[in-house]
């Protein structure tokens, strides 16, 4: 299961950051988004027009996803691109189907 204090401190940061729900919304557009694109990243105005959210408060919570680990953002131009970060979605699945000790 977890092998380190550090790799629960890093589950407890991503959980904690998906607790709200508006970063909870974004990571599953996200993760919706890369099942379906093959680009397997969304720029931050995709983001704000699925969502009912403005822009400084996305901006907000996509800082805090990046801080967990959650998902990647790099400028492309004068766009934020957004995509998940495939490792820790890994680890958070493997999280949820390991069995208890």
């Amino acid at each position: 299961m977890l092998t380190s204090l550090s790799e629960t401190d890093e589950l407890a940061r991503a959980f904690k950051a998906l607790s709200h729900p508006n970063r909870l919304a974004i990571y599953l557009e996200l993760l919706r988004y890369s099942e379906t694109s093959i680009k397997h990243s969304c720029c931050l105005g995709d983001i704000i027009r699925h969502l009912d959210v403005g822009a400084p408060t996305i901006s907000h919570h996509i800082k805090e996803l990046v801080n967990a680990g959650l998902i990647q953002a790099e400028r492309d131009g004068k766009f934020l691109r957004c995509r998940i970060n495939p490792d820790m979605r890994d680890r958070l699945g493997a999280f949820f189907n390991a069995s208890p000790t």
